[in-house]
């Protein structure tokens, strides 16, 4: 069969396709094919093979396909012996029917069996089609599988797709495969650049194609393409410096050009005075250029553009990259002189004016609950609460800038710059005032999945109170997520107050910092609630304002903990793919979420102890005898004893089991009480002897019930202790 198979080719040619969904359209086009054939039996060498695609064509290419399907086999049940045959073993209409379906005698039916007895089956056997005929319907299938939100239709016919398709190759070895896609026939002629290559491309077969391509100036293979941009740039930075290649821009230059060609260019050193994160955003985001950076990572005066042509002039090129990159450049240069000029107070002033959230008040009041928190939060982190709750309260100011207004991405960014230079600022020493401006950058940090948490104390004290807030308000206001809706971004904002928690080793109350912000919520639920009743006109907005402000006041006067406990909940649910993340069983993470410690800080180390204690060769019988201990103690008729009764202890692997676990309570309690939890499993492995000789030897449920309770007692006593760290019954399977 191996030496059968024929290299496949297909390729869509269409007019440039979405740049974003490029890359998902060619995965799923190619995974669509490949699976369509899968479901006819038709055998494929993968090897190697991937999705190739350029702005104007995706394609399939494999390097081996079947010439056709396999033998094609048929079973099909028919009637029952006692329904299929009469007294006389003649066929009843039953069978006959059955067999006259089937196209064959009754007496060519074989008989089988299963669970309710012996029947009639018809079994056939066909050649299998070819794949060249199959293809229309495999080339069918994976179009209608691809993930098109909005179908083009052109032309006069009812066919759609991402864009107008415009030719079609399709060749199984050498010989175009007779079909028709999206309105257009098959051929074996491609087409090469738009602009630096004439005429069409005749394939002779598909292993021509990637080389064909590439004489006619189009690099199929996106790694390719993506490797000679990474080439480019980095040369044409090099005489100054180095080139900030940002994977995201990357991927969608990549799929911007066929033939890409690295152009250098610059700009008016002044407008380095801008903060040029403003100015990376505009090359990056708005222009897919790349900016270059100094040995000291400074950004400087040039940037790279990447043209789809090499061009015959280039200069004209690097002109109208520096024309187009000049007015928004000018833009930013404005909206920050300005926005100095306004000064961060100025803008605070109108956060009043901006609705957070109708049900939590303005941005002006989420800034004054973070404010309260931080200062909290700084007590704990050994950060001046006076200069968190000063960081706090400009925090959001740089919300009413314009450079903000223009550059959304900005938030905090902005913001640092303008704290480093507003007078109001001038009292404080030049340290705390950097403090300060960092913290309200580091305040939104970690930005996105992966990126760092925030480096300052400060900082993390502000990121920490943001989102303690937004997770509180968020329940608060029932906008708790469903599904794939978090308009909030409240599993996110949880995951950031856990890592920088945990990264940072902060030790500080979880409990108390979620019933804290909790109640700073439920309040400004209130006065929200006040406000829109005192505004109300009309009986019916009135009645809607009195019950708003009713439920609102019974929340609050609510018993807290239940609240409390839902927050944390739904932070430990973050958690849970945190430590996956990291390799953490799941089991290691449920052991010691059960004993749910008030300290994120405090419940790292305790993953990491139990990870230790895992790999010891006492782990799996000790996780085992607690599981049994719980077990025990759970189906214990009435109240076990609270303390163990020495003088009822007869049996040598009891007393010697109560001396250890006296001996492992004092042992345990300093460096428990210190939290040096590996060091308190690795005493309490050292029971195991004890434990496995009790349960061997001992009786618990003796018939004496003041034994039996004593005996219950001492397990209880030793499952505190084995519980003290994690609830290790989760280890064993």
């Amino acid at each position: 069969m191996a030496n059968d198979m024929q290299p496949l080719l297909i390729e869509l040619g269409t007019e440039e396709l979405p740049v974003k969904a490029l890359p998902g359209l060619a995965q799923a086009f190619f995974d669509g094919v490949l699976a369509a054939l899968d479901k006819r039996g038709i055998a494929v060498e993968r090897a190697d093979a991937r999705p190739l695609y350029t702005p104007r064509r995706i394609a399939v290419l494999l390097p081996g396909v079947a010439p056709a399907q396999p033998e094609q086999k048929s079973e099909v049940l028919g009637p029952y012996l006692n329904i299929a045959l009469d007294a006389d073993g003649q066929p009843t209409r039953a069978l006959e029917g059955f067999a006259a379906k089937a196209g064959v005698e009754w007496t060519a039916l074989e008989r089988t069996s299963d669970k309710r007895g012996e029947r009639f089956v018809h079994r056939s056997a066909s050649p299998g089609e070819s794949t060249a005929a199959l293809l229309p319907q495999v080339v069918a299938e994976a179009i209608d599988a691809m993930p098109i939100p909005k179908p083009m239709r052109w032309g006069d016919h009812d066919h759609a797709f991402a864009r107008p398709v415009l030719w079609l190759v399709a060749l199984l070895g050498e010989e175009v495969v007779d079909m028709e896609a999206v309105g257009v026939r098959a051929g074996r002629e491609s087409r090469g650049h738009r602009f630096m290559h004439s005429g069409p491309v005749p394939l002779a077969r598909p292993g021509d194609y990637v080389d064909a391509m590439r004489d006619a100036r189009v690099l199929v293979d996106p790694d390719e393409r993506r490797a000679r941009i990474v080439e480019e740039v980095n040369a044409a930075a090099a005489p100054h410096g180095s080139a900030r290649i940002d994977e995201d821009n990357l991927e969608q230059v990549n799929c911007l050009v066929e033939w890409p060609v690295a152009v250098a260019c610059s700009f008016d050193p002044a407008f380095l005075a801008v903060p040029p994160e403003a100015l990376v955003a505009t090359m990056e985001a708005n222009q897919k250029f790349f900016p270059v950076l100094g040995e000291d990572g400074r950004l400087l005066e040039h940037f790279i553009g990447i043209a789809n042509i090499a061009s015959k002039d280039e200069a004209q090129v690097r002109l109208g990259y520096e024309r187009v990159i000049r007015p928004r450049f000018a833009d930013a240069q404005f909206f920050f002189t300005e926005d100095i000029r306004q000064g961060l107070a100025s803008m605070n002033a109108g956060l009043g004016a901006v609705t957070y959230q109708a049900s939590l008040g303005s941005v002006a009041d989420k800034v004054a609950r973070v404010a309260a928190l931080a200062e909290a939060i700084a007590r704990s982190a050994g950060v001046d609460p006076a200069l968190a709750a000063r960081a706090a309260s400009l925090s959001k100011a740089d919300l009413q800038s314009r450079l903000v207004g223009e550059f959304p991405e900005l938030q905090g960014i902005a913001g640092r710059y303008y704290a480093l230079q507003d007078p109001a600022l001038d009292d404080l020493a030049v340290e705390a005032r950097t403090a300060v401006a960092n913290a309200i950058d580091e305040a939104y940090a970690p930005r996105h999945a992966g990126d760092d948490i925030a480096l300052s104390p400060l900082g993390k004290v502000l990121a920490i109170a943001e989102r303690a807030d937004t997770l509180a308000g968020g329940f608060a206001a029932g906008l708790r997520p469903t599904g794939n809706k978090d308009p909030f971004a409240l599993r996110r904002n949880a995951l950031g107050l856990a890592r920088t928690v945990i990264e940072s080793a902060l030790e500080l109350d979880l409990g108390a910092l979620l019933g804290r912000a909790r109640a700073l919520a439920l309040d400004a639920m209130v006065a929200s609630a006040e406000a829109a009743l005192a505004a109300a006109s009309g009986d019916k907005d009135r009645e809607r304002a009195q019950k708003r402000l009713d439920d609102a006041l019974a929340d609050r006067a609510a018993d807290p903990q239940a609240g409390i406990d839902a927050l944390y909940d739904f932070i430990l649910d973050r958690l849970k793919g945190y430590y996956a993340d990291r390799g953490v069983p799941a089991q290691h993470f449920a052991a010691v979420a059960a004993l749910r410690p008030r300290s994120l800080h405090d419940f790292n180390r305790r993953i990491a102890a139990i990870g230790s204690f895992a790999e010891l060769p006492e782990a799996e019988a000790l996780a085992a005898a607690d599981k049994r201990i719980r077990n025990i103690l759970r189906k214990a008729d009435g109240d076990v004893p609270g303390t163990v009764d020495p003088a009822l202890l007869s049996e040598p692997a009891e007393l010697a089991l109560a001396e250890a676990v006296e001996a492992v309570h004092g042992d345990t309690a300093p460096p428990l009480a210190s939290g040096d939890y590996v060091d308190v499993l690795a005493r309490l492995a050292r029971l195991r002897p004890q434990v496995d000789a009790f349960f061997d030897a001992v009786m618990v449920n003796a018939e004496d019930p003041a034994v039996r309770g004593n005996r219950l007692a001492l397990l209880q006593r030793l499952a505190g202790r084995l519980g003290s760290v994690a609830a290790i019954e989760h280890l064993s399977v």
